[in-house]
């Protein structure tokens, strides 16, 4: 509404407007990944009051962690054709109403209902594909640097909220831990109608690095769901998409399906307080975001391929290692430090190997497709850690596998040839 005479102003100061949509893209991220990920603290609160067993709320998660991750290729594809502002309105009203109507549920399908559809397809539609395609229309200079800030506002928004959802949940009770969530939610979501802008040449400017004015590229014509397929089977012959999917898949499985959901009641099993072991896991988002940004600048200096390589390698020994601490707050401190700076690392090199081998437009609906791998994994590994709290006391066999997992991935990416062309999609 109001970029078009904001972005001259801020160029005559020497400040490119896509630095603005930098910035308003990081707080959606931080409010979508962190505000609305917090669920996942909430799981012990959820059981205690209401009864329920651990895997009939970790199924909710699950299906919000799917549902995050199938719904992304679409997003880009409507973000494409009906523009970021309204398409993330629509996210937060989704996200929003999810997480308001289950402060009054009293059945396990109400619960999927509110915190697995509303919530995941709200948190889908403004899932990462939405910094993807920021950083590619917006930035050609410092791409993979911008990259990795706004992957790391994920992990900002853990370090906000998790401590603070642990103290409410366990003082005030879980529906009153979900409001500072909504609100802001609420908050940034009215930011972004007001001052976003679909592309550079809406407001007279060229993508950072560049001189000259490139016009928006036209709404893409027909339906956008059939536009997503279309670019997906184009894309799978392609030996290169199916390696950056499988290993993505690794990735969601041994990260956010599986430390953001089960890390808490993993800790409480061995004797740790709740707020205790949130604060941990809040340090470990401290330290992603360190690392993911220093891999942004890494993706634009090194080739990707070997950057995955040791991500996936460090993050299953570090998993694998986890067994054999004691479950203190300085053992644990080692292994949030460890695994922190490798969380969600492997998002930059991922998105760069993503646009040099399909090209830039269709660079964010393809790694769309590749995030819903990253989260059928995620689903994946949220719902095995419930069933294996239930049938064998301990969600520890879960991150024993991811870790193994994490060293397969760890090979499977040095398969990756990148074309001497982009292939077009």
């Amino acid at each position: 509404m109001f970029a078009a005479q904001v972005a001259p102003a801020l160029m005559r100061r020497g400040i490119h407007y896509g630095w603005v949509m930098v910035v308003l893209t990081f707080l959606v991220t931080l409010c979508v990944s962190g505000a609305l990920g917090m669920l996942g603290a909430l799981l012990l609160p959820v059981q205690r009051e209401l009864g329920w067993e651990a895997s009939a709320i970790s199924g909710a998660l699950a299906l919000r962690l799917l549902l995050f991750g199938l719904i992304a290729p679409f997003a880009a594809a409507l973000l494409a054709r009906y523009g970021l502002r309204r398409i993330i309105g629509l996210a937060m009203v989704l996200g929003i109403t999810g997480c308001l109507l289950s402060m009054a549920v009293s059945a396990p399908w109400q619960l999927w209902l509110c915190w697995g559809l509303l919530v995941g397809l709200g948190t889908g539609l403004a899932a990462q594909v939405l910094g993807a395609m920021v950083a590619n229309r917006w930035f050609t200079e410092r791409r993979g640097l911008v990259l990795g800030v706004l992957t790391a506002a994920g992990a900002s928004g853990q370090i906000i909220f998790l401590p603070l959802v642990a103290w409410l949940a366990q003082h005030e009770g879980w529906r009153v831990a979900m409001l500072p969530g909504v609100i802001a939610c609420a908050c940034v979501g009215l930011l972004m109608a007001l001052f976003g802008a679909d592309h550079p040449g809406n407001v007279g400017l060229p993508p950072y690095g560049e001189d000259r004015v490139i016009p928006p590229p036209a709404p893409p014509a027909g339906d956008p769901v059939r536009n997503a397929l279309a670019t997906l089977t184009a894309a799978l012959p392609d030996s290169g998409f199916w390696i950056l999917a499988g290993s993505f898949l690794i990735c969601g499985l041994s990260t956010a399906g599986l430390v953001q959901t089960h890390f808490i009641p993993l800790c409480v099993e061995f004797g740790m307080p709740e707020v205790t072991a949130a604060s941990v896991l809040a340090a470990m988002g401290a330290f992603n975001f360190v690392g993911t940004i220093a891999s942004g600048w890494l993706s634009d200096r090194y080739d990707p391929r070997w950057l995955l390589f040791w991500y996936y390698g460090l993050r299953g020994l570090s998993l694998l290692i986890l067994p054999f601490s004691d479950f203190t707050v300085y053992g644990l401190s080692v292994f949030a430090v460890f695994y922190g700076l490798d969380w969600i690392a492997t998002v930059p090199p991922t998105v760069k190997l993503v646009a040099q081998r399909f090209g830039r437009e269709p660079a964010p609906m393809l790694y769309g497709w590749i995030f819903a791998g990253h989260q059928l994994g995620s689903a994946i590994a949220a719902m095995a850690g419930g069933v294996s709290q239930d049938q064998l006391a301990s969600v520890m066999p879960a991150f024993i596998a991811a870790g193994f997992l994490c060293l397969l991935a760890a090979v499977l990416v040095l398969g990756f040839r990148r074309p001497a062309a982009a292939v077009a999609a």
